[in-house]
C-alpha cells in the first residue's frame, strides 16, 4: 500500500464533518444566516441551490451532489426553488433535520454543516482551502462523492437506532470526498494539501514523516526524490510554501500536540524521541509554533475534552 500522508495528517488534527442541519422546500425558497464558524459545509443532495457569501465575485449555483466549503466567511444566503410566488424563507440549516418526510426526486434537498477540528487543523485548512471551495460531482470523480451524500441524507431522514454515530462516520467520508474531488478539480494553492498531494516530493515526505526525530538535510530529500539540491528546494517551497527545515518542524508539532492530548509521556521523553537536544529547546520550539508551554497545553487540550 502506498504511504498515504493525507490520511496521517486527518488523524494528527482530528478533523470531524459534523451534519448539524438539513432542510428540504418545494417551490421557491431563501435561506440566510451569519456565520460563526470557521468551516461551514453544504451539499446539495437533490435540486439546485444558488449561493452567495462575502468574498466572492458571483454567485455560485450548486448542483445535485456539489458541496461547498466555506472558509472563514462571516454570512451565508442560499436560495432555489421554482415557480410563481414569494419565497418561502427557511430558517438556518443548522436548526434542525427537517428533511424526515422529504423525497429527493421531487423536492430541493440541502445537507449543511460544521467542519470541526483543532487548532492545527483549522490554521491548516484556512491555508489550503479558498473563501468557498466549490466541488462538483462530475460523472468520473464526483461518483464516490454523490454516493456518500445519498449515503448521509438516509441516515438524516430515517431516524433508525445509532443514527447519530452514522451521521457523524458519513459526514467524515463526505469530508474526505469532498478534498479527494477537490484535489482534481482545482488548483491548489501553496500549503500541505498541495504538497501532500505532490507524486514527485512524496518520497521525501516519506522519510519526514517515518523518522521525524532526524534532521534531514537537503541533499538526503533530493536524492530521495531524484532530484538536483536546488531544484528539490525550489519546488518544495513553491508546493509547501515553506522549506523542508519548516515543514519538518511543523510536523513535528503536530505529532507533539498529539502526543499530549492523547497520551502521558514526558515533556523531556517526548522532546527526544522527536529528535531535540534538550527539553528546553523543544518547549521553546512547541511555544513559538503553538502558542503556549507544553504542559499548558496538555492541561487545556484535556480540559476541553472533558467539557465536550
Amino acid at each position: 500500500m502506498a504511504d498515504d500522508q493525507l490520511s496521517e495528517v486527518f488523524e494528527l488534527v482530528e478533523v470531524r464533518g459534523l451534519v448539524s442541519g438539513g432542510f428540504a422546500a418545494r417551490g421557491p425558497w431563501v435561506s440566510r444566516a451569519a456565520l460563526a464558524e470557521t468551516f461551514k459545509f453544504m451539499a446539495v443532495v437533490s435540486g439546485r441551490a444558488c449561493l452567495v457569501t462575502d468574498g466572492i465575485d458571483a454567485p455560485i449555483e450548486l448542483l445535485p451532489g456539489d458541496v461547498a466549503i466555506l472558509n472563514n466567511r462571516a454570512r451565508l444566503e442560499l436560495s432555489g426553488g421554482t415557480g410563481d410566488g414569494p419565497a418561502q424563507e427557511i430558517m438556518p440549516i443548522e436548526s434542525d433535520f427537517a428533511v424526515t418526510d422529504a423525497d429527493w426526486r421531487t423536492h430541493d434537498i440541502v445537507l449543511g454543516g460544521r467542519i470541526d477540528l483543532n487548532e492545527a487543523g483549522r490554521t491548516l485548512l484556512v491555508g489550503a482551502l479558498p473563501p468557498v471551495a466549490h466541488v462538483r460531482a462530475s460523472p468520473t470523480s464526483g461518483a464516490n462523492l454523490r454516493a456518500s451524500i445519498h449515503r448521509l441524507f438516509d441516515e438524516v431522514a430515517g431516524n433508525r437506532i445509532g443514527s447519530a454515530f452514522a451521521i457523524r462516520q458519513h459526514a467524515q467520508l463526505v469530508l474526505l470526498e469532498v478534498l479527494r474531488a477537490y484535489v482534481e478539480q482545482a488548483e491548489l494553492p501553496p500549503g500541505w494539501l498541495r504538497v501532500l498531494t505532490d507524486e514527485r516530493l512524496r518520497p521525501a515526505l516519506t522519510l519526514m514523516h517515518a523518522q521525524p526525530d532526524r534532521l534531514w538535510g537537503l541533499n538526503e530529500l533530493a536524492r530521495a526524490a531524484a532530484m538536483s539540491r536546488t531544484a528539490f528546494a525550489e519546488r518544495f517551497r513553491e508546493v509547501a510554501g515553506m522549506p523542508p527545515r519548516a515543514y519538518l518542524n511543523r510536523w513535528r508539532m503536530m505529532l507533539a500536540q498529539r502526543a499530549l492530548r492523547d497520551g502521558d509521556v514526558s515533556v523531556g521523553s517526548l522532546a527526544s524521541e522527536l529528535g531535540y537536544a534538550s527539553e528546553s529547546a523543544f518547549s521553546t520550539a512547541f511555544k513559538r509554533e503553538v502558542g503556549e508551554s507544553p504542559l499548558r497545553y496538555r492541561l487545556n487540550a484535556r480540559a476541553q475534552a472533558l467539557s465536550n
